[in-house]
């Protein structure tokens, strides 16, 4: 069974909103957005409410990069420090000019595991305070980093928290905005042989007050041509957990039906894609759903969100 616990299962129409879409372009113009402070509250670990001296944390800035230094740390023969990560970008100390070496300073390594620092996403809303490996640790799975741009027609580098990125979507990437949990939409395309890395425009659904991607694409499972519909969740996989969605496509008599839990949009689109975990449709199938002469794909996809009982 795919991630996410999805199941095939029978359930009656459910349809609102409804409309038309054509492949996007793959020549798209992205524009960064600036990261706006999320508004969130909640608190994962750590100690809350402490600060280190501030004569400290001026010691471990970098003085290229202006970011802390953590373990290992390099200085010039004359005892002025900057991070690993400069140091392979310079050759002279960029206080003194110096030809570097590599000589580590021990002494401000030690207090660099030692002090405590505040995380990194503290711009987000984190108020946590950790020490050197606990932040390292903590960080890596901390609610508050930015989340990466959800838009799939090609690779946006943009990220933010969820309210930066629907406005980021909605004014950069032109995406469809839609407010409520059902849904009806149709995907056409003139070549349906021409399959291959086919990408829709994605469609953003504002629901019980959170937000969901529907993407819809057409790619080869080894050599067989199939088209796919997942949802994704604007947020993180534990409260995505708490919801469900349906997805149905027909003619002629004939259903296909997906049930699943959306995937958070922490998983990248391709990760969920790849995994199979959404509407597969065979394209033998797509173009009978199609009807007319299966020349040309028009699929009617409908869907429903609902969120699942405490």
């Amino acid at each position: 069974m795919a991630p996410g616990g999805s199941s095939y299962q029978d359930i009656g129409d459910s349809r609102n909103a409804y409309a038309d879409y054509s492949i996007a372009p793959k020549n798209a113009e992205s524009k960064s957005s600036p990261f706006r402070k999320s508004t969130a509250v909640n608190i994962i670990g750590g100690n809350r409410g402490t600060r280190s001296n501030t004569a400290v944390h001026e010691l471990l800035e970098c003085p290229v990069c202006m970011n802390l230094m953590y373990p290992p740390i390099h200085q010039c023969p004359n005892g002025h420090t900057l991070c690993l990560k400069c140091k392979s970008k310079v050759h002279v100390c960029p206080i003194c000019l110096h030809e570097l070496g590599n000589i580590r300073c021990l002494a401000l390594e030690k207090i660099a595991e030692s002090v405590e620092l505040p995380c990194l996403y503290q711009i987000f809303g984190c108020q946590d305070i950790f020490t050197y490996h606990s932040r390292l640790r903590h960080e890596q799975n901390c609610r508050f980093r930015p989340y990466n741009c959800p838009y799939a027609g090609y690779e946006c580098t943009v990220t933010g928290d969820i309210r930066s990125l629907v406005a980021h979507l909605k004014d950069d990437h032109k995406v469809d905005m839609h407010d409520g949990c059902t849904f009806n939409h149709r995907y056409v395309k003139s070549n349906p042989q021409d399959v291959e890395n086919a990408t829709w425009m994605l469609t953003v659904f504002n629901c019980f007050g959170h937000q969901f991607c529907l993407h819809f694409e057409a790619f080869n499972v080894g050599v067989a041509p199939v088209y796919m519909a997942f949802l994704r969740f604007m947020g993180d996989d534990d409260d995505a957990k708490k919801f469900s969605y349906s997805l149905e496509v027909g003619g002629f008599g004939r259903k296909l039906i997906w049930q699943g839990v959306p995937r958070s949009i922490r998983d990248t689109h391709k990760t969920v894609r790849d995994s199979l975990d959404g509407l597969l449709i065979q394209r033998s199938i797509a173009l009978f759903f199609s009807g007319g002469d299966r020349k040309e794909l028009k699929l009617k996809v409908a869907g429903r969100i609902w969120r699942e009982p405490l």
